[in-house]
């Protein structure tokens, strides 16, 4: 069935191009389909999977011809194909899934967790935490680590390094958010909305409006630096309350009408904003070295961390491309099949790869798979959809022309590093479908 399932996707494509855009969203699973057999990835020889291991390790970079004749003989590939699907996790509880972490409860409930009644144990768990998370902070400032995730029970944090997706400051992007939690950011100062807004505390008064959609929040200058105002912001419906009671004085009997008072026009504000609580419109974005302070944020939040239910004192996943302090290492799960079209004649070949799948891990599959199966391919791309509202937070206009900063150490592939350099594209949206054909890539959201 899942071979029949490019039929669901939306038919209009994207114009071909040589590289398909970033996306910063995870994915749960991807099906690859092919005319040509994908047994090169099974039963790699012991030889085969330690060289990739060790390749992933030294960030080595394997360089494909266009065309490989036999797949199954090439070790280069089988190599390069076990490098690619490994990524970074903590804490790593065999017998617990850890991610997704939002709406996992069911999939939790029933399991061992020694630790929910024991505070000692949850302790220790969050000290183990607190050092990895600030490992990965600083692999990142370094340029050591592109970026990783931080997935919680109610919201996911992407920390993405300098010189990534257009801008040339770090960022971190947190989805979805309640307004609890974006009051709680804005009373450190140094944290915006960001569908909306794109803002530096320390840059100058007017250089903080890269405008997106109507703000529900207006960003206004301080005696030092640029924060925002509590007080909602001025909307075409606040006009529109005053002009509606003009006519009324021009009849003289304004006194006589009940107007609608301050406390009553604030609470419909603050439902407008509270409307977007849990959706993508709620994403907040934090830049520069506001991130630490954001890291401080989440490391002293007692939210963070689930008080009852099933994932209660279990600390937040983290994700990353790279090793880090207190990470494990784990690889994506890799299994081919070949099934008969019905009413066709030919084989189709699919290849099934198991999330997390992370953005590096996408482009890094794709560029083994051109060459593999002679450039014709298909892709069907599940995403943990929370994570797809990353892709809706481009960066300030005034940084969007280019970044140059170096990542040369980051241990992603040049091709893959120059993709994620560039502006999100996507929107709200993510890749659902991927195709090549005749190494040309068109893609649908």
């Amino acid at each position: 069935q899942d071979l029949h399932l490019p039929t669901a996707v939306p038919k209009v494509p994207s114009s071909p191009r040589q590289e398909f855009p970033a996306d910063w969203s995870i994915k749960t699973r991807i099906l690859f389909m092919s005319s040509q057999p994908f047994t090169w990835t099974e039963h790699l020889k012991a030889q085969e999977e330690a060289q990739g291991l060790a390749q992933h390790c030294r960030a080595a970079e394997t360089t494909l011809p266009p065309s490989v004749q036999d797949p199954q003989l090439s070790t280069e590939l089988r190599c390069a194909f076990q490098q690619s699907l490994v990524y970074w996790l903590h804490p790593s509880l065999p017998w617990l899934p850890l991610f997704p972490r939002i709406g996992a409860d069911r999939k939790i409930a029933g399991k061992a967790c020694p630790w929910a009644q024991d505070e000692a144990l949850q302790q220790v768990l969050r000290s183990d935490w607190c050092v990895s998370f600030s490992s990965l902070y600083r692999l990142l400032k370094a340029g050591l680590c592109p970026y990783f995730y931080v997935c919680c029970p109610q919201f996911t944090v992407l920390f993405r390094a300098a010189g990534l997706a257009g801008s040339e400051v770090p960022t971190a992007a947190i989805a979805p958010t309640t307004r609890g939690f974006r009051d709680a950011l804005r009373s450190e100062g140094k944290v915006s909305n960001s569908p909306v807004w794109c803002w530096n505390s320390r840059a100058s008064p007017g250089s903080c409006t890269a405008r997106l959609e109507n703000p529900p929040w207006r960003c206004c200058p301080t005696n030092s630096d640029s924060v925002l105002s509590r007080e909602p912001a001025l909307s075409d419906d606040d006009d529109d309350d005053d002009e509606s009671f003009s006519w009324l004085e021009e009849m003289g009997v304004q006194d006589e009408v009940k107007k609608p008072d301050a406390i009553s026009i604030q609470l419909r504000k603050e439902r407008q904003e509270v409307q977007v609580d849990h959706r993508p419109e709620s994403l907040a974005l934090v830049r520069g070295p506001d991130t630490l302070t954001l890291l401080n944020l989440l490391i002293n939040c007692r939210s963070l961390v689930a008080v009852a239910g099933p994932q209660a004192g279990l600390p937040p996943t983290l994700l990353s491309p790279v090793a880090f302090r207190g990470g494990t290492m784990h690889t994506l799960k890799a299994r081919s099949a070949r099934a008969r079209v019905p009413g066709g004649s030919e084989d189709v070949f699919s290849l099934e790869v198991l999330g997390p799948v992370l953005p590096h891990a996408l482009g890094a599959l794709t560029r083994l798979l051109g060459p593999a199966q002679r450039g014709a391919f298909r892709a069907l791309l599940s995403t943990h959809q929370p994570s797809a509202a990353f892709n809706g937070c481009p960066a300030p206009r005034q940084e969007a022309v280019g970044s140059h900063q170096d990542l040369p150490a980051c241990g992603l592939h040049p091709k893959t590093l120059d993709q994620l350099r560039q502006c999100p594209t996507l929107g709200k949206s993510a890749i659902r479908f991927l195709e090549m054909k005749d190494y040309v890539y068109t893609w649908k959201v």
